[in-house]
Parts: structure tokens; C-alpha cells; sequence
């Protein structure tokens, strides 16, 4: 069962967090500013230091390698990072496997022959989505990551990212400051106290 657990997570004197969110769903998470909202995600992808266990279903994170880990439970953060100057250097499959997807966020294949450079913020961002799902993960974890973009291409960013955790039955922690985008995406919500507890809350798609 591909859930995605946490148990007793302690980060940075914040904690002990303990929650699962199912395959296939939305957990939302809002927050006071500093209340760790970031750095919850990225203990659950191993980038920082902390204790507790965080599982994918039979899969524990201390038993597997870093680099394995954070690319089936995958972070995006609120603002994308690139290594190389040309957008295709970014990407390991074949256009074919990713057309698709492009297409869906406003792209042609010829895209990968764009300079970084010419990109703006929201391109980058929407980018950043297709890189990080040639990977197929099997958990999302999203910082803020349609904050750059415009409703429109909110819009259709939405619907790619909650179709392929519905199809590939993915669970996915979703941080947003619109308390209306996690009334539109998420099964079930989150709120992190500004002294570090995590409360549930009613709301989402199921909750009204």
C-alpha cells in the first residue's frame, strides 16, 4: 500500500509529528510564517537532519539511500533551482515520455532547446513540475509551488498534479497560503501552530 506515514518526527526542536496521508490523496498544510512548514518537508525528504520515521508504504526512509529516497518521495520547492544553461540538460528521458506533459503546462518539445536564461519565474516553476515527474515518484511533497503563477496556468498545473496522484495513486502534502487553492485540491487539511503543532482541520474537498 503506497501511504505515505510519519511517526514521531522530530526536527529542529519542532515535533513530535505524526500523521498518513492515503494513496491517492491530497493532505493540505497551512501555517503561521515560521512555523516550519518547509522544514517539515524537507525532514520528510531527508534533506535536514531528524528523528522519527517517515515510511512509503513498506519502504522505510533510513533504509534506503538518499538519492533514491528523495527521488520517489520528491520535494518541489517554492522556487525551482537549475544546474545547467539549457533546459533539456535537465532532463534524462526522452521527449516522447515527457510531450505530454508539457504540452498540458503550455509547452512545445522545443522548450528543451530554450537557454535557462530566457525563462521567466513561472516558466521555470511549471518546468521544475515536468523535471521532477520524469521520475515518477511515487509521493509528492509541494512548497508553495504554484505562488509564481498566474490563474491560469494555476489552473492547469492543479489538474496535472492531482491527475497523476489520482492515476498513479500517489499521496501528496500540499503547502499554500491560499486557504481557497487547498478548499480546491486537498482531501484533508493541516494547520502548523506558530509554536510548532500540527492541528487538523476541517476543510478540503471532503470536509465542508
Amino acid at each position: 500500500m503506497n501511504d505515505l506515514q510519519v511517526s514521531d518526527l522530530f526536527f529542529q526542536s519542532r515535533g513530535p509529528y505524526t500523521f498518513r496521508i492515503a494513496p491517492g490523496q491530497v493532505a493540505g498544510l497551512q501555517g503561521a510564517s515560521g512555523s516550519g512548514k518547509t522544514l517539515l518537508l524537507r525532514a520528510i525528504s531527508d534533506l535536514d537532519p531528524h528523528q522519527g520515521q517517515v515510511r512509503l508504504g513498506d519502504m522505510a526512509r533510513e533504509q534506503v539511500p538518499a538519492p533514491i529516497w528523495r527521488k520517489t518521495v520528491a520535494m518541489l520547492p517554492a522556487e525551482s533551482f537549475w544546474w545547467f544553461d539549457a533546459v533539456g540538460d535537465h532532463f534524462q528521458v526522452p521527449v516522447q515520455d515527457i510531450e505530454g506533459t508539457l504540452q498540458q503546462l503550455g509547452f512545445e518539445p522545443d522548450v528543451l532547446c530554450w537557454e535557462v536564461s530566457r525563462l521567466s519565474t513561472g516558466e521555470k516553476q511549471r518546468l521544475a513540475i515536468v523535471r521532477l515527474l520524469q521520475n515518477n515518484p511515487r509521493a509528492l511533497l509541494l512548497d508553495e509551488s504554484t505562488a509564481s503563477l498566474d490563474a491560469a496556468n494555476i489552473e492547469c498545473t492543479e489538474t496535472l498534479l492531482l491527475d497523476y496522484c489520482r492515476l498513479q495513486q500517489v499521496p501528496l502534502l500540499w503547502v499554500s497560503h491560499d486557504p481557497q487553492q487547498l478548499e480546491r485540491v486537498a482531501d484533508d487539511q493541516f494547520y502548523l501552530e506558530s509554536d510548532g503543532t500540527l492541528q487538523g482541520v476541517r476543510g478540503g474537498r471532503h470536509g465542508r
